[in-house]
């Protein structure tokens, strides 16, 4: 049996614990103890950067952000949809998941953080949302496990009428704003809708073939 290699270790600002892990060529975050995303288990946050992004193919200078950098599947599928000139802009309030998904020796992102489009911010998602009011065409939320964290209690500000207002404000016209939640929440799409914005929500397996659902709510 392949051994589990730890390879870095963080807090976020409330003192939870995330572990970097490597197994048998696949890497994965766990915060105290519990799996939180694996490289083996990421069609749901491509999916969540596909229906952002691929309408935008053609917007030129379009710009899109992305709140949660998590293991890079997001940006990177972001980048893979948008065109030569547009922004993805990345919050990241944890600097050494920004640093991790930085190091060459991991397999992980740091070929797609030196593609010219791309900011990484490290910062609080709903900071960078206040300072950016109508600045993107596209808005990416995948912070902690959606409405319903498990890592930090202020990440629920981000789905808080405030934070969808917030949120909306960020929005250029005709905005987009993906959300991936780790399951159904009922009354955050109702929060969503009335707020004003349309919402669609697509149930996604972890894995193309196997794993747990999680669900994206396409709000416009």
């Amino acid at each position: 049996m392949k051994p589990l290699e730890r390879l870095g270790e963080a807090k976020t600002p409330d003192g939870t614990v995330l572990q970097l892990y490597r197994h048998d060529g696949a890497y994965l975050i766990r915060a105290d103890g519990v799996e939180l995303m694996s490289t083996r288990r990421h069609l749901s946050e491509d999916k969540l950067a596909e229906v952002a992004c691929a309408p935008l193919k053609a917007t030129r200078g379009a710009r899109v952000l992305i709140g949660g950098l998590g293991l890079g599947f997001t940006l990177r599928e972001a980048l893979r949809h948008l065109g030569p000139d547009a922004e993805v802009v990345v919050a990241e309030l944890v600097a050494e998941v920004i640093e991790w998904n930085a190091n060459p020796d991991y397999a992980l992102s740091s070929e797609a953080m030196a593609d010219p489009r791309v900011r990484i911010v490290h910062d609080d998602v709903s900071n960078v949302l206040r300072k950016n009011v109508g600045g993107f065409n596209a808005i990416m939320l995948d912070t902690d496990n959606g409405p319903e964290g498990m890592i930090m209690k202020e990440n629920s500000r981000l789905y808080a009428v405030r934070g969808i207002a917030n949120t909306m404000a960020a929005l250029r016209p005709n905005g987009t704003i993906a959300y991936w939640s780790v399951g159904d929440d009922p009354d955050f799409e109702r929060s969503l809708q009335n707020a004003g914005l349309q919402v669609k929500a697509m149930k996604v397996r972890a894995h193309a073939t196997s794993g747990p659902y999680h669900t994206l709510y396409i709000a416009t």
